[in-house]
């Protein structure tokens, strides 16, 4: 993970795959609650390499009424795959700031492209309330940033989106924690490719530590690397109100920093994106200031001295 290596901070201001406007100044937020210094308090080597612009590539995907702002995610997540697979190529971590969940097609794709090439299959942590695995046939709403995980692991209808994307992630491969709303259509398909869905109800019964290292065994076992997508939504809204698409009964501050510490000890993660904070609707800088106060827990931040991971 982050032990030895830099960490690059980047900014993917990217709202057009949302349904609510406001993720693209999530980044700008993120620096004003002070990501970038409490990072370094760790003594951890943070670079942040400013926002980046989406793709000045042509696009020639057309929007429909199930696939809003098509053209515009595509440059997006092509500027975000570029962006990550230099990060990587130079030894650093990268961590994406979001901007709306449809980033993730650009960021994992290219984590998994780059550890691939080493022989090591990627793995994906999806942080999340709802499970993003809609495709044009099965939306209620058009909105990109809910299929972007159902991209990732190739479903019809989104491949033109970013070359080489659809598909990098093989479903079983694929855990999304936290979930307490899945439309009709995604819960079948979920099903049927076998993607492991830890819902509220299995953290109310087991916990959100059990789920989470068995996860977790599944890597190690697997030889692989970890992608933590960390939608902001993940967490109750009591806690972090500044998100779109906000949903009762999540995570509770110490479940998710629970989370973020035995991530952080299992040594396993090699990329991040923090996605879908929407200051506009933050109340006083509540949410910005809770996420950053995750993100340092997840790179090695505890309350008392402990031993150095393995």
């Amino acid at each position: 993970m982050s032990q030895g290596r830099g960490i690059t901070i980047v900014g993917a201001p990217l709202g057009d795959g949302a349904g609510h406007p406001g993720t693209l100044m999530g980044p700008a937020a993120l620096r004003v609650a002070g990501l970038a210094g409490s990072l370094r308090d760790l003594g951890l080597d943070v670079r942040d390499a400013g926002d980046l612009l989406p793709s000045d590539a042509l696009t020639s995907e057309p929007d429909t009424p199930t696939t809003r702002n098509k053209g515009t995610v595509a440059r997006w997540t092509r500027s975000v795959s570029h962006a990550v697979a230099g990060i990587l190529s130079e030894g650093r971590l990268p961590v994406l700031l979001g901007g709306d969940h449809s980033l993730s097609m650009g960021s994992v794709a290219a984590s998994a492209a780059h550890h691939g090439g080493l022989g090591r299959a990627l793995h994906v942590l999806w942080l999340d309330a709802h499970a993003d695995f809609n495709t044009p046939a099965t939306t209620p709403s058009g909105n990109l940033h809910g299929m972007s995980a159902a991209l990732l692991c190739g479903e019809p209808g989104l491949c033109d989106l970013l070359e080489g994307a659809s598909g990098c992630v093989r479903p079983e491969r694929l855990t999304i924690l936290g979930a307490r709303s899945v439309d009709r259509g995604e819960r079948a398909l979920l099903a049927a490719r076998g993607v492991d869905v830890v819902d509220m109800r299995r953290i109310d019964e087991h916990g959100v530590g059990a789920p989470l290292r068995d996860f977790l065994a599944r890597v190690r076992d697997d030889g692989g690397a970890v992608h933590v997508s960390f939608d902001v939504d993940f967490l109750d809204p009591g806690i972090a109100p500044g998100v779109g698409t906000a949903v009762p009964g999540g995570v509770t501050y110490r479940e998710a920093h629970l989370v973020m510490e035995t991530l952080h000890d299992s040594g396993l993660v090699a990329s991040v994106d923090v996605v879908e904070l929407n200051p506009f609707l933050d109340e006083r800088g509540k949410s910005a200031t809770v996420v950053v106060e995750m993100v340092s827990s997840l790179f090695g931040r505890t309350v008392v001295e402990r031993p150095a991971p393995r």
